[in-house]
C-alpha cells in the first residue's frame, strides 16, 4: 500500500533551501520522503508526535538543524509535508 505525499507551498519552498544546502540534507530528506510514501509509521529512524499549533502532526529529523513537519490523514491515504527546513518556526 503507498501513500500519497503532498506539499504545501511552504514545504515547497523548504525543499528549494534544501536543494542549495550544504552537506548532503537533500539526500536524508529524499530518504525520508521515500519512507513516508511506504509508510509513515514506520521506524526507525523515530518520530514524534506534536504539540501545541502543531497538534496532530509528526517531525522527523533530517540533521541537527533541520526536521520534516507532517501531517498523516490516514483515511485519504495521505502524507502532508508542511515543513522542510528549520526546527518548527
Amino acid at each position: 500500500m503507498s501513500w500519497t505525499v503532498l506539499f504545501t507551498r511552504q514545504a515547497q519552498k523548504d525543499a528549494r533551501k534544501l536543494a542549495s544546502a550544504a552537506g548532503a540534507p537533500k539526500a536524508k530528506a529524499q530518504q525520508l520522503l521515500d519512507l513516508l510514501a511506504a509508510d509513515p509509521y514506520r521506524q526507525p529512524p523515530p518520530y514524534e508526535a506534536l504539540v501545541g499549533d502543531l497538534r496532530g502532526a509528526y517531525s522527523r529529523r533530517i540533521n541537527i538543524q533541520h526536521r520534516l513537519v507532517y501531517q498523516v490523514l490516514t483515511e485519504e491515504q495521505v502524507v502532508k509535508v508542511l515543513r522542510m527546513w528549520s526546527h518548527y518556526n
